[in-house]
């Protein structure tokens, strides 16, 4: 079920409404039929895999606390990570392994042929198999107790807002908050409805108009001169940017109507000034997650320069093929994390003398990120090499006026739509901006009351008149 659907605008108010009706002892199961409802809409059969994840590392959790053998413990951990890992292999993985096997064995003049896979790539397993390992793992860690609750472990991992694209949960934080009886709360119900609403802004007015200009230019990037496909690889940043934050704004904000409260998954990342900034602004739930359970094992920034750059590469690479089972994400983490060697690395070496202009690493970090994402969204790896060598190509044509005067169609929209989506980014930057300089949230809620519905009635117009009301997935659904 899409948030930006009909079903999802019928299905939530009902939803909400029972919440607060039913008595507080039976929320969990109202909530968590509602989670498996939502996930259902989808393909019903695969809802069973979120069943046996959640069965596997309930059961697991519990004999991990009761074991004092270390040994008997990492077998039961094993377990967890074998059964959910598995699962994540198997549907996500299988096919690219088999192709890649395929195609290294035929090089040697062999020959293996395994089956090919026709199940589809169940929605949000990505998702929800880290959110449930963080919790096995952070149990035998000695961080948490287990849930002795099986119906709350199980809203833990589908609850319905983060199930799909996150943010992915540490247990820690959601587990105790389902625990609670949550009163119904006037001002929680208005901030997240309003966060909803902004969600919905990125996502239908911003993300769905970019992603018309990012497929009009990608689909054929030979036929496109260098100015055409730099700006809709820029595009395609702040097309992937406002659909995932949109996404996640959503999903906060649907909780906070419930009572609960989410973590944040974005904070401006266009405005990091490095790549590692950027990297604690983009997906933070995700991010964190590595490092908490990859980089840090691994051996973090404890180790030898040589081991802590390959665990640098490990990481990132792990985070591109998780985003895709592709080379081309492959190539997108390694990249990421061969920017980020590269910027250790010269800061060490930079003279303190010679200072860099904050807006030239803000430009620059920019740039690097979104040569990246054009191996993020190219169709295939041949495309993306093509975009990265017509880059520079014809932007003599782009400078005569010629180019300007003889139509009423760029790259896809007429001139009046991209006019506007880009006053919309504009926008959105500027409300950004002055909610990093403190929360508006407050500042609103002081508003008189007929500024405030001004307001709503705007951002109402807005999304009724200059959204794409084609229910068009979120991107990250595919992870």
């Amino acid at each position: 079920m899409l948030f930006n659907s009909m079903a999802f605008c019928i299905f939530f108010p009902v939803v909400v409404g029972l919440y607060y009706l039913v008595p507080r002892k039976w929320r969990w199961l109202l909530l968590l039929v509602a989670s498996y409802g939502f996930y259902m809409a989808w393909k019903p059969g695969y809802v069973v895999l979120i069943w046996i994840s959640t069965a596997v590392d309930f059961y697991a959790a519990q004999r991990i606390a009761r074991c004092n053998d270390p040994v008997r413990k990492r077998r039961w951990l094993g377990l967890s990570l074998t059964a959910n890992l598995g699962l994540l292999f198997f549907f996500k993985y299988y096919n690219f392994f088999r192709d890649s096997l395929g195609a290294a064995t035929e090089g040697l003049g062999w020959s293996i042929e395994l089956p090919y896979s026709e199940f589809l790539l169940p929605l949000g397993i990505s998702f929800y198999t880290f959110q449930t390992l963080a919790y096995t793992i952070d149990v035998y860690r000695g961080e948490i107790k287990p849930e002795r609750h099986l119906g709350r472990f199980a809203l833990y991992v589908c609850f319905f807002p983060q199930l799909v694209a996150g943010p992915i949960e540490r247990a820690r934080k959601l587990l105790p908050q389902l625990r609670l009886e949550h009163a119904f709360s006037y001002e929680g119900v208005c901030d997240g409805l309003r966060l909803m609403g902004w969600g919905l802004f990125k996502k239908m007015v911003i993300a769905d108009r970019l992603a018309e200009v990012v497929e009009f230019v990608y689909r054929d990037p030979d036929s496109q001169n260098g100015a055409a496909l730099t700006l809709a690889t820029v595009c395609f940043a702040y097309q992937i940017y406002c659909d995932f934050s949109g996404y996640s704004d959503i999903a906060i904000g649907a909780a906070r109507i419930l009572g609960i409260r989410l973590s944040p998954n974005f904070n401006r990342p266009y405005a990091a000034r490095s790549i590692g900034e950027f990297w604690q602004r983009w997906h933070i739930t995700l991010s964190t997650w590595f490092r908490d359970y990859v980089y840090i094992p691994l051996g973090g920034n404890r180790a030898t320069t040589q081991r802590w750059a390959l665990n640098i590469l490990v990481v990132f690479a792990v985070s591109g093929l998780w985003h895709g089972a592709n080379w081309r994400f492959l190539i997108w983490g390694l990249l990421h994390g061969s920017y980020l060697l590269g910027e250790r690395f010269l800061g060490r070496f930079w003279p303190r003398r010679w200072p860099v202009p904050g807006a030239l690493k803000l430009l620059l970090t920019f740039a690097l990120t979104n040569v990246a994402w054009i191996f993020f969204r190219a169709d295939n790896l041949a495309h993306a090499l093509q975009i990265l060598r017509r880059l520079g190509s014809d932007w003599d044509t782009v400078l005569s006026a010629s180019y300007w005067l003889g139509s009423q169609h760029y790259l896809g929209l007429p001139l009046t739509e991209l006019l506007f989506v880009a006053g919309a980014v504009v926008f959105m930057e500027c409300i950004q901006y002055a909610q990093s300089r403190g929360p508006l949230q407050p500042w609103f809620r002081a508003r008189h009351v007929a500024i405030r519905w001004v307001a709503y009635m705007g951002l109402f117009w807005v999304l009724f008149l200059g959204g794409v009301f084609r229910q068009t997935e979120f991107i990250y659904f595919v992870f």
